[in-house]
């Protein structure tokens, strides 16, 4: 299929016919999907196989941009897990923004000894500054056009995270906050809505990035997903009129941090059962019970949970089955461990622009992926998120 492939590319260096170079494309496009879709399943279309491991769900319309024209792509789906097509290459992109930031990195005399290796190990060694930035321009432009995309509908959660990636600046290496923002719209689908750059999250970072967001059209945030970020509750309140629902997960080891070692297990289970229960006043009612309880022996940790009761439990005001995506930031955990990977590649990124580069492309590509994956929740949960809010309508003057 390679070889076939490279053929019909090299008619269309020699300017064939693109009608024909074209038809002949998405022909080998169908018959390769097919074959994969047949391979994920276990089982070829409409056979009955003991061993089938998922059945067929129609069929995922996706455009596809080729040398020779705009391919319409009819992409298989499965009941089960999911599948895209290999020939269209998801991680061809993320590689080559990798491969730019380390020339950059190199051809500034900014790489360490890794990098060094790893470039000549590429045979870029005697790559120059100009080649160079004829790589880094051919990835901005998609990355800049995927950051800048208009954001339409409703959007009712948004996840928000940070890491922290090295970078040089002024002959200093300083650690600089990368932001990536996560929102879930109201077809149940998650996409990557952007990402900045940082020296600090102070309120002002987070007030700017969020009318970033609003610029571009984010509108029906309902709840902030984040961490407890300094001046992020004040920005997304004042931006989006929205709650802020401090990450679970980051609450609980901050929690044990205040508890003696020996301890910890026993004031884990503690801390459980608040989580456990049906409703928010249960679980109140039972965050108060564990606060006295730990009061005279673990008064740090009590005062703690006086202090953030509202913000970890704010969750339980949304849909009980959208508890276990919205209660804390894991599922921007994969995002994160991808960027950290790739970023320890590199080690020292040149500038600022290097970084969003590198990771505007990861999450280009993690946005393709989503968007032929399953829904992340349901129509039927989003409906009754949106059927909870009262319209109210202004009164007509007499």
């Amino acid at each position: 299929m390679t070889n076939e492939r490279m053929a019909l590319l090299e008619l269309v260096e020699k300017d064939a016919d693109s009608d024909l170079v074209r038809d002949m494309l998405a022909f080998a496009a169908e018959r390769m999907m097919e074959a994969e879709a047949e391979v994920a399943a276990g089982a070829a279309k409409g056979a009955r196989e003991p061993l089938r491991e998922a059945h067929r769900n129609g069929y995922r319309a996706r455009e596809w941009d080729t040398r020779a024209g705009r391919i319409e792509l009819a992409i298989p789906r499965l009941r089960k897990g999911s599948y895209f097509p290999s020939f269209l290459e998801p991680r061809r992109t993320a590689e080559k923004a990798l491969v730019a930031v380390i020339q950059e990195a190199y051809v500034h005399g900014v790489s360490t000894r890794s990098v060094d290796d790893l470039v000549k190990a590429m045979g870029a060694g005697g790559m120059s500054k100009s080649q160079v930035s004829r790589l880094c321009a051919e990835i901005d432009i998609r990355v800049n056009a995927f950051l800048s995309r208009p954001l339409e509908g409703a959007w009712p959660y948004l996840w928000l995270d940070a890491t922290y990636i090295k970078v040089r600046e002024g002959g200093r290496i300083v650690s600089r906050a990368v932001i990536v923002a996560v929102a879930v719209n109201s077809d149940g689908k998650r996409e990557v809505l952007g990402i900045a750059t940082g020296p600090s999250e102070a309120e002002t970072f987070w007030t700017d990035f969020l009318r970033s967001l609003a610029d571009r059209g984010l509108r029906g945030i309902k709840l902030v997903i984040a961490d407890d970020h300094k001046g992020l509750r004040a920005a997304a309140r004042r931006v989006f009129n929205a709650g802020l629902q401090r990450c679970r997960v980051h609450w609980m080891r901050n929690a044990l941090a205040h508890a003696p070692a020996k301890q910890r297990a026993a004031v884990a289970a503690m801390l459980k059962t608040i989580f456990a229960q049906e409703t928010k006043a249960e679980a109140a009612a039972q965050w108060n019970v564990v606060a006295d309880a730990l009061r005279e022996k673990q008064p740090k940790l009590s005062a703690m949970m006086d202090a953030s009761r509202e913000d970890v439990l704010a969750y339980m005001d949304f849909p009980k089955d959208h508890w276990p995506q919205i209660s804390s930031t894991n599922p921007l955990e994969r995002l994160n461990k991808e960027i950290k990977r790739r970023s320890d590649v590199v080690g020292i990124f040149p500038n600022d622009a290097a970084i969003i580069r590198l990771v505007g492309a990861l999450m280009l590509e993690t946005n393709d992926e989503w968007a032929v994956a399953r829904r992340y929740m349901s129509l039927e949960t989003l409906a009754r998120l949106t059927h909870t809010d009262t319209v109210r309508l202004p009164a007509v003057a007499a």
